[in-house]
């Protein structure tokens, strides 16, 4: 089959180069358009250019994928089945219309929960302990297309969104290879209706989605932490203008009788927040402009004293 590859992020790495390794026909790779990067704003290219360059195959770069011009060249490529996982634009039918066997997308979650932008990153903030990856058939909804198959894993007590989508990205790419190796030749894959009535949203994230609101329980800022731990990070403000990022932290079941927010430094040198319910241990901090480090480092190097507090933006 004829496969056009669709893709942006580090999710999408490990099934282009599944399609790869197995020698599937890849006629061509759809990615975002360069974007300014780091300090200098230099143009910097999506990972999966990054790849199909590396492996020498044709990249398409479009500001909007719905554009007529743009259309007309998929048309032109005539896909057999067109592959989508992490590409950032939503499809019109216009070109869901093209291949004769479907577009596949991969997604990761198990569908419908956590339909949009950041699965995981939400499964992660909500606490949840089992997610997985979904190969579906698009339509011009948001995630809403019949689901081919899905697999389950556990989330683990200190997975990362970064631990995660690594994981997941992976488990989707061989799904994608055993489905696109059994599908029939001049149709889509069997696949079953969503359950609609189930389905939750996973919105993209903001800035305004890390900031620590100490009056929580302790659980639920470390699942901040660790869903918003690629960006934008969880943080706070300390002495009322350093902004403070957590990097790892620690849930504690002991009360405080402190207000929340309140640091205490213990024996050893561990470093503890008061919060709505019970206590979080900080074991890497990150100050705005400097770089990460222990909670050792952090009360030398700022003298901080029992009694301080971490504010809310």
């Amino acid at each position: 089959m004829r496969i056009l590859f669709m893709g942006t992020s580090e999710f999408a790495i490990p099934a282009l180069k599944a399609l790869i390794a197995h020698q599937f026909a890849i006629i061509g790779v759809v990615t975002q358009p360069d974007r300014p990067k780091g300090r200098g704003n230099r143009l910097s290219p999506p990972p999966v250019k990054v790849v199909a360059t590396q492996h020498n195959l044709p990249v398409y770069q479009p500001e909007k994928v719905r554009r007529r011009c743009f259309i007309s060249k998929l048309k032109h490529l005539a896909p057999d089945v067109i592959v989508v996982a992490a590409f950032g634009q939503l499809l019109p039918q216009t070109v869901l219309d093209i291949p004769p066997c479907g577009t596949i997308n991969l997604h990761p979650s198990l569908l419908p929960k956590y339909r949009g932008a950041a699965p995981i990153q939400w499964a992660l903030i909500n606490g949840e302990t089992e997610t997985g990856v979904t190969l579906m058939l698009l339509d011009a909804g948001e995630d809403t297309g019949d689901i081919i198959c899905m697999e389950q894993i556990s989330i683990g007590a200190e997975d990362t969104a970064a631990t995660l989508t690594e994981q997941l990205a992976g488990l989707g790419a061989k799904q994608l290879v055993r489905v696109l190796s059994d599908m029939p030749k001049d149709a889509p894959p069997p696949a079953i209706s969503q359950n609609h009535p189930e389905a939750t949203h996973a919105p993209r994230l903001t800035k305004e989605t890390g900031q620590i609101d100490w009056k929580q329980p302790a659980p639920a800022i470390h699942n901040l932490v660790r869903g918003t731990a690629n960006w934008p990070g969880a943080y706070a403000l300390f002495r009322d203008k350093l902004r403070l990022k957590i990097i790892r932290c620690l849930p504690q079941a002991q009360p405080s009788l402190a207000p929340p927010g309140t640091l205490e430094i213990a024996a050893g040198q561990k470093l503890f927040v008061a919060t709505g319910d019970g206590t979080l241990q900080l074991l890497q901090i990150q100050p705005a402009t400097k770089k990460v480090m222990d909670a050792r480092d952090f009360i030398n190097g700022y003298q901080l004293r029992t009694g301080e507090k971490l504010s809310t933006f």
